[in-house]
């Protein structure tokens, strides 16, 4: 449940303005493993210089696994609020309504799950709380498994190879070696990966204004993949700060170029400043998979990407130094601009 009093409702209210459809490119990463790979490797750099964003269809995440979990996800957040209270915990766990500790807001509700390189959910993930299944009674982490939590574990899993699939096609498409040099980040066995499953009401009647879900911001890790319910609701920042709807696709999942990345290639891809507006009498519920490096991995522009007397437009620095500045400002803070040479 999500209650904001009227002067919070206020402070995330938005124009009722359509903004247009946004072009979204499209990648098929069914033909990546035969003559198609380069092809497919060239649209995803080409996609990920434009615009920092993209979605990707042949991705061999089972489709029966994704309805499960988002049955499973709707079902949690259907659960009487002081069940799901029982989940809360911070920056883990449940919560609504507050995003970060800076005094964001949104008419949001979701959970935040640590995930492993093998895509489990670790026990350190539920130290402080546990875990409501949905249809269950409150489970303890000595019960038997969660339905829920079996289900996201199984897609954390498929994504996460998704994702390390993805960043090797674009580690080709630069023309980057190993293969793996950019996916070795969110497989090692000390990644900072989560899973974000966030559930946006239906919005209430605000004389023909909107709601923000989720405000403006970049995402602070590598990479990250998401999918929604095919509800609208998602928006992209075009370079000239224009914004676009991005339209609804149930079938494929949208990956961004996040900070860390734009990083590693030099300013070459682009972060893509998203945000959620609440615009639909129906309930948007969406999963996304963050991959993060280690925390104690340097950062900085692969060498690879500078070429001969190429000027790094970022200082080296750890994922520990960065994460830790972005709980400091609010979501719309440009917070690489402090990391710049």
């Amino acid at each position: 449940m999500v209650v904001l009093a009227k002067g919070e409702l206020e402070q995330i209210a938005l124009p009722a303005a359509q903004p247009p459809l946004a072009h979204v490119r499209e990648v098929d990463l069914s033909a990546a493993p035969g003559p198609g790979r380069a092809a497919a490797a060239r649209a995803l750099v080409s996609a990920c210089e434009e615009q920092g964003f993209f979605k990707v269809t042949g991705h061999g995440v089972p489709p029966e696994l994704v309805r499960a979990a988002e049955a499973a996800a709707a079902e949690f957040f259907a659960l009487p609020q002081a069940e799901k209270e029982a989940a809360a915990g911070r920056p883990l766990g449940y919560d609504s309504k507050r995003i970060g500790v800076s005094g964001d807001l949104g008419w949001i509700e979701y959970l935040m799950l640590g995930v492993t390189p093998a895509g489990a959910l670790p026990a350190a993930s539920f130290a402080s709380w546990t875990l409501p299944c949905a249809g269950a009674a409150v489970a303890s982490l000595s019960e038997p498994p969660c339905p829920l939590r079996d289900l996201l574990e199984e897609y954390a899993a498929a994504v996460r190879r998704m994702a390390c699939g993805v960043l090797e096609l674009m580690a080709e498409g630069l023309g980057i070696a190993p293969a793996d040099a950019l996916s070795r980040l969110v497989a090692d066995a000390e990644s900072d990966s989560m899973l974000r499953v966030n559930h946006y009401p239906p919005r209430p009647e605000l004389q023909g204004r909107l709601l923000t879900g989720f405000g403006e911001h970049t995402d602070p890790q590598v990479i990250s993949v998401l999918r929604s319910n095919g509800t609208s609701g998602l928006e992209i920042c075009a370079r000239d700060g224009s914004w676009a709807a991005v339209p609804p696709d149930p079938d494929s999942f949208f990956v961004n170029v996040a900070d860390a990345l734009q990083v590693l290639t030099n300013g070459r891809f682009r972060s893509v400043r998203h945000r959620v507006v609440v615009s639909s009498e129906r309930p948007r519920v969406s999963m996304i998979f963050f991959g993060g490096p280690p925390f104690g991995q340097r950062l900085a522009p692969l060498r690879q990407l500078l070429g001969d007397g190429g000027r790094s437009r970022y200082r080296e620095f750890t994922w520990k130094e960065y994460k830790s500045s972005t709980h400091k400002g609010r979501l719309a803070t440009d917070r690489l601009c402090s990391f710049e040479n």
